[in-house]
């Protein structure tokens, strides 16, 4: 049996010279980015560079830009190339967005839940045909709902992710990023915390937090 992917590490589909450092550097999935991590101005070069990199011998997924966004309808035209091995969708919230993205040829998704819609939708969007994992944009999350702090404040959220899942038969939930790169041990805290709670992965934002959020889940 394949055990489902530990780390995802981001890179920003802006960024076409950092895509083969990411690959080489570890991760279990590497996340090529047109969302969070492109401006505006440079998501059509952004797309067109993420399409140019896409290998079948080396797939990849691919944060596409959320369903309401100007960037949507252009982001399906990815979503079935070879070399995408699962689309991330982000503000993930609606079945029928889902549905969207497996119609465009996804061949999974990874619903991040970033909204106080999304997690009412745990249930649903987890049961949802085609839904690998949910992942948790706790960021966004607390922004949504005007919480402050990531700790505690966050618990009950992620027990519902955790829940949703098991309902769903889905592997177990992916945490969201820690913005401390250069800080080993509140990384290693917060991913402990994740794996506590249930959670099977952590989202990455650079490759020297690959080996401690490894480590972390290690048996």
């Amino acid at each position: 049996m394949t055990l489902p992917p530990v780390s995802y590490l981001f890179v920003p589909g802006n960024r076409p010279e950092r895509f083969v450092k990411a690959l080489s550097a570890g991760a279990d999935q590497v996340i090529l980015d047109l969302e969070d991590a492109v401006p505006p101005a440079d998501k059509v070069t952004a797309r067109e560079a993420v399409r140019a990199s896409l290998d079948p011998e080396t797939p990849v997924a691919v944060r596409i830009n959320s369903a309401d966004s100007a960037w949507f309808d252009d982001d399906l035209a990815l979503c079935g190339l070879p070399g995408v091995a699962a689309v991330v969708l982000p503000k993930a919230a609606q079945v029928a967005d889902i549905a969207r993205l497996r119609a465009a040829g996804a061949p999974s998704v990874l619903a991040l839940i970033e909204s106080a819609e999304g997690i009412a939708n745990a249930v649903p969007l987890a049961a949802t045909s085609g839904v690998e994992r949910l992942m948790f944009g706790s960021i966004d999350f607390s922004v949504d709902l005007g919480i402050e702090g990531e700790d505690r404040e966050l618990d009950y959220f992620r027990s519902q992710l955790v829940l949703a899942s098991r309902l769903a038969g889905i592997a177990p939930p992916v945490d969201g990023v820690t913005t401390a790169i250069e800080d080993a041990d509140i990384l290693r805290s917060e991913t402990l915390r994740g794996r506590r709670f249930g959670f099977g992965g952590k989202l990455c934002i650079h490759p020297k937090q690959l080996a401690v959020v490894h480590e972390a889940y290690l048996p």
